[in-house]
């Protein structure tokens, strides 16, 4: 039987010492429950029992974070805070991530012992990137596709998100083709829709892109959204490579681990992997999981490019955790290929000096919708003030002094917010 473990850390709220709480989630997500059973011997619990590892204390919080926790009896609880490491033996459940899942964020969630818990990260054997593979082209494969070398892949989403006939959608392409953009994607809100089926936007799309390619010398990578129900996955993927597409894109949320890996076992182009619905998943700071253990799982199911949100965006994600989220991505794990951090949301060429500045990085795709299709002078102006934008970052030249014998820059500085 294989000795390896997986170790998982928790941040817990409990109204009981930590210790008891800790014991509680080990046992009930192993070999035990809320009260003895037959067959639970010393040699079985040897063998498969989880192990409490380590306990950090934080300062206890006065009220408890969540609902449904039950407490001591009598007045004044106090909910004890601090992070918890669990080991589980692999034996429990293989190099398999559906069946992890449900042992380190299953039902531990719903113990009454907790008032709150979040899973912060995850240390896995090596037997899972043997399952898995993880990206097949992740940054080196993506830049060998796009022709893009010492800069960010500069792109945009498809926008208005829903409602754009085959035909409109092929006509924006041109023009963002024709204008220079490396990269286009479908909003993750259009994958096949009636309207507008994915095979009427390929059949439409890829004649455009090619023609473009054929003049520019490199090839606009459009990331074709089809995500699906599991037996669709491969029939889409199909359309998109017949027809000389070099990106698919689904969301992770809706196909699953699972399906993401499955994607993976066949995939001939990279996977543009959305998190749309992560909200729910880590908004609140005492429940869900952080993006230090779920990067971990996207990257070993397949995902070539990795959603982070974006600094200074529309969203609710602080600069702090963006940043953090992007070092994650680029921390090597278990010997598999990169994986590209795609920042998008409230981006414009406003956004790329401090970008440049946090990040240190150009290995990485920004993604700018509006701040490409709403620039003031239309979005062919939108990529060129993107490009500009960041060629000031990198020559380490405040963007406002760069724009003074750029128009497009100006124009994009004066609309979406002055910034250095």
């Amino acid at each position: 039987m294989s000795s390896a473990v997986v170790r998982a850390t928790y941040r817990i709220e409990t109204p009981y010492p930590l210790d008891r709480a800790a014991a509680v989630i080990a046992g009930e997500q192993s070999t035990g429950t809320f009260v003895a059973v037959p067959g639970e011997s010393d040699r079985l619990k040897a063998l498969h029992a989880a192990r409490i590892c380590s306990i950090e204390a934080e300062e206890p919080a006065a009220a408890p974070s969540l609902p449904g926790a039950k407490t001591p009896a009598g007045d004044g609880a106090v909910f004890n805070r601090g992070k918890v490491t669990l080991e589980f033996p692999l034996a429990n459940f293989g190099p398999s991530i559906p069946n992890l899942l449900a042992t380190v964020a299953g039902n531990l969630y719903e113990l009454q012992e907790v008032s709150g818990l979040r899973l912060l990260d995850l240390e896995l054997p090596d037997d899972f990137a043997r399952r898995y593979g993880g990206p097949r082209f992740g940054v080196p494969g993506t830049r060998a596709l796009t022709g893009v070398y010492g800069r960010p892949i500069v792109g945009t989403i498809v926008k208005p998100s829903i409602g754009l006939s085959p035909e409109e959608l092929a006509s924006l392409v041109g023009r963002l083709c024709e204008a220079g953009l490396d990269f286009i994607k479908d909003d993750e809100l259009n994958a096949d829709p009636p309207f507008a089926t994915l095979e009427q936007k390929v059949k439409a799309v890829m004649p455009v892109i090619e023609r473009a390619a054929d003049r520019a010398g490199r090839k606009v990578m459009y990331a074709f959204n089809i995500t699906g129900d599991i037996e669709e996955l491969n029939r889409r993927h199909e359309l998109v490579v017949s027809h000389g597409g070099t990106c698919v894109m689904a969301s992770v949320q809706s196909v699953g681990f699972a399906g993401l890996a499955y994607l993976r076992s066949f995939c001939e182009v990279p996977i543009h992997a959305h998190r749309n619905g992560w909200g729910m998943l880590t908004r609140h700071p005492m429940l869900g999981m952080s993006f230090a253990a779920y990067q971990k799982l996207a990257r070993l199911a397949g995902a070539d490019h990795l959603h982070v949100n974006a600094l200074d965006s529309k969203f609710y994600e602080s600069n702090e955790s963006v940043i953090a989220s992007v070092q994650a991505l680029r921390t090597p794990l278990s010997g598999t290929e990169s994986c590209m951090p795609v920042l998008s949301s409230g981006q414009s060429a406003a956004t790329a000096g401090t970008t440049y500045r946090e990040l240190g990085t150009v290995d990485l795709m920004n993604i700018a919708g509006g701040g490409i299709l709403a620039h003031p002078d239309g979005a062919a102006a939108g990529v060129a003030s993107m490009h500009q934008a960041w060629e000031a970052a990198l020559a380490g030249m405040p963007a406002e002094r760069y724009a003074e014998t750029r128009p497009e820059l100006r124009r994009a500085l004066d609309a979406f917010g002055r910034r250095p």
